[in-house]
């Protein structure tokens, strides 16, 4: 169940240029620009948000805003914006090429200093119910991209295997392949990601009725008790998905891929596109690898409950009622880091510190 980021708000996607409006119209251009000297404006924190909702529960909270057009950006979010503390929020439009393309034209804009920047992603996904629930957030060590892989169809499955799927140039369904695309997992900075669930893991998270009832069909823990801070990794592919079978492939191949390092728990599209990207720009030293950071929410559970159809699952996703409560949450669970780096600025600047 890739990245339900359509949530209950579906509609607000259909205008989704007129998501950021409100904060665009309050923009202060009275702000420092291009304060860097030839190499832009300094910024202590990117938040790198999917689509609509995601950026404008930030904007909502951190204003006022100063708007930066760039070049290349998705002509539906083709601002960067930027408060006073030099906390920046950006929109890449959903999906890997959407979320590549977005972070290359940002990472390569003259007109930003990123070269200390911390990054955070905050978007909403799937959620496996074996390891959290709708409207828990989840701190990410592991990047790992579920679509890299070969694919018999499901009606022909080998006999001795337990799914349709294998890695590339791998003869069967438990082999690591031998990841030649360079792209199929990443390992986020531990460090950074320690620091960021210490400073979350006691903030009360939202919630309501509908999620509650959602919840309440699982008959086992941690899904149907209220939603908290975790560590677990996430999974990447532009193919949305439902299905018991299908999370129990996400949660193998995600042992394959990290040497049974991981634990998969979170289920989106961009997050290998957008660290490759982040990659490419490191390689000529405008970016520090080590200074990004991944948090998703769970909007709905990425398999059914016992009597329930993988379809419905599926087709009924919004009636989870996580939407909402997981996009409140990636503020919740993401501002501490946030305000910790912009107001210790000192502390942060030459990396995450040992505290």
């Amino acid at each position: 169940m890739l990245n339900r980021a359509f949530g209950a708000a579906i509609s607000s996607l259909l205008v989704a240029g007129a998501a950021v409006a409100p904060a665009i119209a309050h923009a202060d251009d009275s702000f420092a620009q291009d304060d860097g000297g030839s190499h832009g404006r300094p910024v202590k924190v990117m938040i790198i948000s999917m689509f609509g909702p995601e950026g404008q529960v930030w904007l909502d909270h951190l204003g006022p805003w100063q708007d930066i057009t760039v070049a290349g950006l998705s002509p539906d979010y083709p601002a960067v914006h930027c408060n006073r503390q030099d906390v920046c929020v950006m929109t890449t439009g959903m999906g890997h090429a959407n979320a590549a393309a977005s972070i290359m034209a940002l990472t390569f804009s003259p007109r930003f200093d990123l070269r200390r920047t911390y990054f955070m992603v905050a978007g909403i996904a799937g959620i496996d119910p074996g390891q959290g629930t709708v409207g828990s957030a989840a701190w990410a060590n592991w990047l790992v991209d579920f679509g890299i892989q070969w694919e018999i169809d499901g009606r022909e499955i080998p006999a001795g295997w337990n799914t349709g799927y294998l890695g590339i140039n791998t003869t069967g369904p438990t082999q690591k392949p031998p990841l030649d695309y360079r792209t199929e997992v990443f390992q986020l900075n531990p460090a950074l990601t320690n620091a960021a669930f210490a400073l979350s893991r006691g903030v009360t998270l939202s919630d309501d009725a509908q999620a509650q009832a959602a919840r309440a069909k699982y008959g086992y823990a941690p899904a149907n008790r209220p939603p908290t801070v975790l560590q677990c990794d996430t999974l990447a592919g532009d193919t949305w998905w439902s299905g018991t079978d299908l999370g129990e492939r996400a949660r193998q191949w995600t042992k394959i891929l990290t040497d049974g390092k991981g634990t998969y728990c979170t289920t989106q599209q961009e997050d290998n596109a957008t660290y490759e990207a982040l990659t490419r720009a490191a390689t000529v030293h405008r970016v520090d690898l080590n200074r990004v950071a991944v948090l998703r929410a769970g909007s709905d559970f990425d398999r059914p409950y016992a009597g329930q159809s993988s379809a419905d699952n599926l087709l009924n996703y919004a009636s989870q009622g996580g939407f909402t409560i997981a996009i409140d949450n990636l503020y919740l669970t993401g501002n501490p880091l946030v305000q910790d780096i912009a107001t210790h600025w000192g502390e942060w600047r030459d990396g995450v510190p040992k505290r």
